[in-house]
């Protein structure tokens, strides 16, 4: 077994270092790394903004960022005798938290960004399995750290017929960042024509599942020659909804090690990330959580119309509940707001009774010291 490094200077942007990563997927991106199968690769990483988020920006910076740098990924690794149709199974071994970390509402992103125009930041301290800030007193959030960003490049059909759905999507007013080579890591050949890296797809990417940390074995299958492995957008903890688009995002330090299942993927019909562990995540307490407040949501308007089996609308209910509940506790919206990405859990209670399906979001009262 060999170990190889890829490693940063984190006070630099990607784009000084370009030679370390990229900022888009696209299939034809040059490996930084070789590989075999059984191999440990350690792959230092930036956040999400590309260090846009520091100690010293400001609200003007939340405000408008240059969102053209989201996500800076370390890589692509290229894993020996890796090809379509296989499973890459990535063994997750380490995710050593950097210091600093930061939560941030960016107007006109996250899942309530309707109800959220203003810009606002925590700035969180990260020391000894502990997220504090200034920003949030009273508030104390267990170290769960696990890679936001984390996957395969996509083939070249893949490419193609991602694109084309996402456009498709554009076209029906929804909400995506198409290819654009503004701020494209690197500018050929991904900045016409590379996929952005917020959404998750097939390969994983921006999968943002927080049981995703050290212990766990995350399966992927294989769409271009190599896998071309890459990964980034670490977190330090996170709700089970990542409700105003950001978690605890920090750089950090990942250490993986592969194994390849030929031909695993195709013959299983596996076109989808899964992933497994042996052992708790986060300590059971923090897990369940053993203290809880609990709001809920349904299917049904503020004005009382029932949305027949909208998820959506039983999740915004249940947050905007939660919210309400942390007002009612002392903290300000965008404060709450900022709670409840890092900390509160989003559950799908009940699919079946219709009309409404109904969403609970769980608060970990753990959370709180005074």
């Amino acid at each position: 077994m060999a170990v190889h490094e890829i490693r940063i200077n984190p006070a630099l942007p990607l784009r000084d270092e370009p030679g370390t990563g990229h900022n888009r997927w696209h299939p034809d991106i040059p490996p930084v790394v070789r590989c075999a199968p059984g191999d440990e690769v350690v792959m230092e990483t930036r956040d999400a903004f590309d260090g846009q988020m520091g100690p010293d920006a400001t609200l003007k910076t939340v405000e408008a960022p240059d969102l053209d740098l989201v996500h800076p990924l370390t890589g692509p690794v290229h894993i020996e005798g890796a090809e379509p149709g296989d499973l890459l199974e990535i063994e997750i071994l380490e995710v050593v938290p950097d210091g600093y970390g930061y939560t941030v509402q960016v107007p006109g992103f996250g899942f309530l960004r309707d109800e959220f125009p203003e810009p606002f930041i925590v700035r969180w301290q990260l020391a000894d399995g502990w997220a504090v800030s200034d920003d949030l007193p009273g508030v104390r959030v267990p170290a769960a750290p696990f890679m936001g960003t984390i996957g395969l490049a996509p083939g070249h059909d893949s490419l193609a017929r991602i694109t084309a759905r996402e456009q498709a999507a554009l076209a029906r007013g929804g909400f995506v960042l198409p290819p654009s080579p503004a701020g494209a890591v690197p500018a050929s050949p991904a900045g016409a024509a590379g996929l952005r890296t917020i959404p998750p797809r097939e390969q994983a990417g921006n999968i943002d599942i927080k049981q995703s940390g050290a212990g766990t074995r995350l399966y992927l299958p294989v769409d271009t020659p190599g896998a071309l492995f890459s990964a980034g957008d670490a977190h330090f903890a996170q709700g089970d909804c990542e409700a105003c688009g950001t978690a605890i995002e920090m750089n950090a330090t990942l250490r993986v090690r592969f194994h390849l299942h030929p031909g695993e993927a195709a013959a299983k019909g596996i076109r989808a990330p899964r992933f497994a562990r042996s052992d708790y995540w986060v300590a059971p307490e923090y897990a369940a959580p053993r203290r809880f407040y609990a709001t809920t949501g349904m299917s049904v308007t503020r004005d009382g119309e029932v949305l027949a089996e909208n998820a959506t609308l039983a999740a915004r209910n249940a947050l905007l509940d939660m919210i309400d509940h942390l007002g009612e506790r002392g903290w300000t919206a965008q404060q709450a707001y900022a709670i409840c990405s890092v900390a509160v859990d989003l559950k799908v209670s009940q699919l079946v009774d219709v009309p409404s399906f109904l969403v609970s979001a769980f608060l970990p009262e753990d959370i709180f010291t005074g």
